[in-house]
């Protein structure tokens, strides 16, 4: 098993350097200039003095400057946030995102697997159908639209929650359930598919064959091996969570990480935009890796797989 964390951990240092470059390559030929974007219409004399301070014009310098602020950490300026750096935009938003992704995630699985284990038990039933049929809409519906339908009736409506904005819990519940709800929906069917597959097994025959009661068959044999689709399912879906979704962000006016990227795309900040993509990727692949490490606690034939 540590063998097997060492080699993901090598390839998961490999893959960031591969993403890290491929994303330089396309900042630096893709239009743009971070000089002059919306308002901003810096002198040329400027321009061309702040170009040569950050090696801007030497291609190959740029990139060795990203990479060794990569390696330490250090992003430099934001072109797009004056007075701010990458760094202090990453740390003030990250934390937002992180939380309001894990919650997410939490909500997600609570709900998801549950409901995906019944709806396998009770196969063509009125419980299956109506749960197939309410995936089906959670999956289909963009956030967007269950993030304003939920803002319209709970904030404005109902009166239960605040319109917008962070800061308190109150601002948690409905960007929570708004990123939640297509997890829910994709966790139980995912869920459910893996329940059917394993409860025709060798192995759940054999159990309720010996006596084993059926709620423990179910809920301790079938669905820890059910489970493992959902567990690969988690690592980028909690990675895309966690790093924010802009959608969200904007609906509910969170300040996470997600709008931040999307700004530092369109204003073409260089330093921003590869900061963003590197932790996103970073979360991404540890997230991937801690996946694996799950997975052979759950089924150990895994652990001594090359």
């Amino acid at each position: 098993m540590i063998a097997r964390i060492v080699r993901r951990l090598v390839l998961g240092a490999l893959t960031i350097v591969c993403v890290y470059s491929v994303t330089f390559l396309m900042v630096i030929t893709v239009p743009g200039n971070p000089f002059r974007q919306g308002e901003r219409n810096i002198p040329p004399e400027a321009e061309a003095a702040l170009r040569i301070r950050y090696n801007m014009d030497n291609n190959w310098i740029y990139f060795g400057e990203f990479l060794r602020g990569a390696v330490a950490l250090d992003f430099g300026p934001s072109f797009s946030y004056s007075d701010w750096t990458c760094n202090q935009i990453i740390a003030d938003a990250l934390p937002v995102s992180i939380m309001l992704g894990l919650l997410a995630v939490f909500l997600g699985v609570l709900v998801g697997v549950p409901v995906g284990v019944m709806s396998a038990v009770r196969r063509n039933g009125w419980f299956d159908v109506t749960t197939l049929g309410l995936v089906l809409l959670g999956i289909s519906v963009p956030t967007f639209v269950t993030g304003s339908l939920l803002l319209t009736v709970g904030g404005v409506y109902l009166g239960w929650f605040p319109i917008g904005g962070w800061g308190t819990l109150a601002h948690l519940p409905l960007p929570a359930l708004t990123l939640s709800l297509p997890l829910m929906a994709y966790i139980a069917r995912l869920t459910r598919t893996g329940m059917l597959d394993v409860l025709g097994a060798d192995f759940i025959r054999t159990a309720l064959a010996k006596g084993a009661p059926p709620r423990t068959v179910v809920w301790k044999h079938a669905l820890k091996v059910a489970f493992l689709p959902v567990l690969s399912y988690l690592g980028p879906a909690a990675a895309q969570t966690m790093t924010g979704s802009f959608v969200v962000e904007k609906v509910f006016g969170v300040p996470g990480l997600g709008q931040h990227f999307v700004n530092a795309a369109l204003n073409h900040d260089p330093g921003l935009i590869m900061s963003t993509v590197l932790v996103y990727a970073s979360i991404l692949i540890a997230l991937n890796i801690v996946v694996d490490v799950l997975y052979g606690w759950i089924d150990p034939r895994i652990s001594g797989a090359v």
